[in-house]
């Protein structure tokens, strides 16, 4: 006799909090500070007895409160659901056509799907990277660092190298061109020749200037040039690839189909989705789908948590970015051993709140 389908659990609440994390590291870009990390954190209630979980960040606390409510609005729309997480990211596409999803939307969307990917995995009472059809393994991380600086810059680095990481990556954009090749040169000096070296512009720069100053680091030997110039701007991204170092670019895509346009464009040489902005883990899925179409080796952008399992899947994983963002707030931070980032055997992605440090953060 057929055996009875399985009914999916149902979603029953979701509720989310809202927290403004210290960091030991502020993260300095040439554009502004991150002086704390703001989150809201995402938990979504089952009629089966698990709860998944998920944050989002918003990256200034000025937006904590609108994403909050915007979860909390989003959430209570999709009660009496199953764990179908396809069906929701439609039913979200159907219902905000009109509204359009980037921006605080997607990630709202987004902060949601993982926390459905994440109940899914612990109904099944598997890891998130085992439900997704792969096995949990150890991947090559960088440690990410930010305009830190001569003195703070050359200590991360050489601690990061001492912790067995091959690649790191700093923020440049310094007021003068022969800052950046100060900057990049004292790294190289404190790593040696065998660690990469990425550099972030976080979009700092014109295109003539980045032109000027990407010709200087070719002869560094730096790994990419990571968004040198406005990521709106993918006919000056694809002229910059020209001059003889790998352009990376994605943190900023909202959604697969903006990734699509950039690599259709000739804009970058490296892809580096947000598993936030590109839409959770089910965007993630079809942005793996047309980074292995093209070509494209695949990084992650922050997330370690969920993107450790995410990447286990990318046909052309490259680097996942090591940057703590709410491991203050986890029970269980994302363990890093000889430089990779290990992907956790236990049932969902692996995260769960230090309940005493969500109070003691709360905003």
């Amino acid at each position: 006799m057929a055996r009875a389908p399985m009914m999916a659990p149902k979603i029953t609440a979701l509720a989310a909090r809202a927290v403004n994390v210290p960091l030991e590291f502020p993260v300095r870009t040439s554009v502004g500070i991150v002086a704390t990390s703001p989150l809201v954190l995402v938990d979504l209630h089952t009629d089966a007895g698990v709860t998944g979980r998920s944050y989002v960040f918003t990256y200034t606390p000025l937006a904590l409160q609108a994403t909050k409510t915007l979860l909390e609005s989003f959430g209570a729309a999709i009660v009496g659901q199953p764990l179908a997480p396809f069906d929701i990211d439609q039913w979200f596409a159907s219902r905000l056509r009109l509204l359009g999803r980037p921006g605080l939307a997607i990630m709202a969307c987004a902060g949601i799907d993982m926390a459905v990917w994440d109940a899914l995995a612990l109904h099944q009472g598997v890891p998130l990277v085992t439900l997704l059809g792969g096995t949990p393994r150890e991947l090559p991380a960088y440690d990410s660092h930010s305009m830190d600086g001569l003195d703070l810059g050359v200590r991360r680095a050489a601690a990061a190298a001492a912790a067995g990481y091959r690649a790191i990556k700093t923020k440049i954009g310094y007021p003068s061109l022969q800052q950046d090749l100060a900057i990049v040169r004292a790294l190289r000096a404190a790593v040696g020749p065998d660690v990469q070296i990425m550099v972030d512009y976080n979009q700092g720069l014109t295109v003539p200037e980045a032109q000027r100053r990407i010709q200087a680091l070719r002869e560094e030997q730096v790994a990419w040039v990571e968004e040198p110039t406005v990521q709106e701007d993918l006919a000056g991204h694809a002229r910059l690839r020209q001059h003889g170092l790998p352009i990376q670019m994605g943190e900023n895509w909202c959604g697969p189909l903006e990734m699509q346009r950039a690599i259709e464009a000739g804009a970058c040489d490296l892809a580096m989705p947000d598993a936030m902005k590109i839409g959770g883990v089910t965007g993630w899925l079809r942005a793996a789908s047309i980074a292995q179409a093209a070509g494209v080796p695949m990084s992650s952008h922050i997330f370690p948590e969920v993107s450790v399992h995410l990447l286990a899947v990318t046909p052309t994983a490259h680097w996942l970015e090591r940057m703590d963002l709410a491991g203050a707030v986890l029970a269980r931070p994302l363990t890093f051993a000889d430089g990779k980032a290990v992907c956790p055997h236990e049932p969902g992605t692996g995260i769960d709140w230090n309940e005493e440090a969500v109070a003691r953060f709360a905003a």
